[in-house]
């Protein structure tokens, strides 16, 4: 069993259109011997998005987000306060704070992160290309 932590956008993409992945990375996370993660930071910047009006949804993320991650069977990651606090560590290679708190999580749980978002394998971190 192999765990992965899924970027926003990739999650995202598995719920609307998942084409948009490599054939490779789909069944990747469709291959359910692995563990999927969906971080708490990622429920947030959901939520943000949202409320500027940068992310369509079909209902609010308080209803949107739990159901589609119980429909897709990824499993919750909390942000810890060590998780957070890692973000001090990282080096300036990415200003936006969900995805260096993303990348904190991935170095400090030693898991690969699936995201298209090339900026992010500037960091010590495992990436998967989406």
């Amino acid at each position: 069993m192999t765990r992965y932590l899924l970027d926003t956008h990739v999650w995202l993409w598995l719920q609307t259109t998942p084409e948009r992945l490599r054939d490779e990375v789909g069944a990747l996370l469709a291959d359910r011997t692995n563990t999927l993660l969906l971080s708490a930071v990622s429920s947030w910047e959901i939520a943000v998005k949202y409320r500027l009006g940068k992310l369509p949804l079909p209902e609010p993320p308080a209803e949107y987000v739990p159901e589609r991650m119980r429909r897709s069977g990824v499993t919750p990651l909390p942000i810890e306060h060590v998780h957070a606090l890692r973000v001090a560590d990282l080096p300036e290679h990415h200003s936006d704070p969900f995805d260096r708190l993303l990348v904190a999580q991935a170095q400090l749980l030693d898991v690969p992160i699936v995201t298209a978002d090339g900026q992010l394998a500037a960091y010590e971190v495992e990436i998967v290309s989406a």
